[in-house]
């Protein structure tokens, strides 16, 4: 999978009810907003930041109101982070990326690490059975993790990445007109989010919370949090719930 990360933060519908009012168009447009603000995680998470996107990042427009409190508290704390001039950003924040995801390398409870299997798996062993699974789904999806990624599948940049791809294919799908292919690819999107991503992000958010210093790597987890949040009920909105699909095939 590429590694390009869009730093762009663009505005996205407020409600998943506003979704269902959109033409083919505007949802084309609403799925390669929602691809930026993957690309934008999936960048944060995979490295530290450097001088480069350290500059992208204070070039960004953070929304005061996006429609869900935890995104707006995220903004709110990364922008304010970055518009600090008594801190040397860049020492700061990879020390705390160090603190936060890597650790002392002990064990997997000392720091908030980004991998699936650390969450699911009952000993919390990297390269167990999470890792297999979402392999799996990348390549029948025709996709295979980049060689330029040196993290696990399961690692959280390389899953959002994936939500990235999706939302840039069901866009592209939108935009040719192509409605049963969009639908596959909605659908595609949602069941990865509910069963993988959704499934330790929350555990893993909090663990940020608490292993890191700065506000900037609390504000991406409220920022992650919320924007999973709107993300589900988008999806919902859209192609209906996964849930309510199960019930309705155990009372048939």
């Amino acid at each position: 999978m590429s590694d390009t990360a869009d730093t762009t933060m663009l505005d996205t519908v407020d409600t998943a009810a506003e979704a269902e009012e959109l033409t083919p168009a505007e949802l084309a447009a609403e799925c390669e907003a929602r691809a930026a603000t993957y690309a934008l995680l999936s960048r944060l998470y995979d490295l530290e930041v450097d001088e480069k996107y350290l500059n992208a990042l204070k070039e960004m427009l953070y929304p005061v109101e996006s429609g869900n409190e935890l995104m707006n508290e995220g903004h709110y704390h990364i922008a304010k982070y970055l518009s600090n001039s008594w801190v040397e950003p860049l020492t700061d924040l990879s020390v705390d990326y160090g603190r936060t995801f890597l650790g002392s390398g002990i064990d997997t409870y000392a720091a908030a690490y980004p991998f699936e299997s650390v969450y699911t798996s009952e000993r919390r062993l990297l390269m167990a059975d999470a890792r297999d699974e979402v392999l799996a789904i990348y390549r029948a999806n025709g996709l295979d993790k980049s060689d330029k990624w040196t993290v696990g599948e399961d690692h959280i940049s390389v899953e959002l990445e994936f939500m990235r791809i999706l939302c840039l294919r069901a866009a592209r799908a939108l935009s040719e007109g192509d409605m049963d292919r969009a639908y596959r690819l909605l659908k595609t999107q949602q069941g990865f989010l509910e069963q993988h991503i959704c499934v330790w992000t929350p555990v893993f958010t909090a663990d940020i919370r608490r292993f890191s210093n700065t506000s900037f790597y609390q504000g991406i987890a409220e920022l992650t949090d919320g924007f999973l949040q709107t993300e589900t009920d988008l999806l919902a909105s859209l192609v209906g719930d996964d849930s309510e699909d199960a019930d309705a095939e155990a009372e048939a």
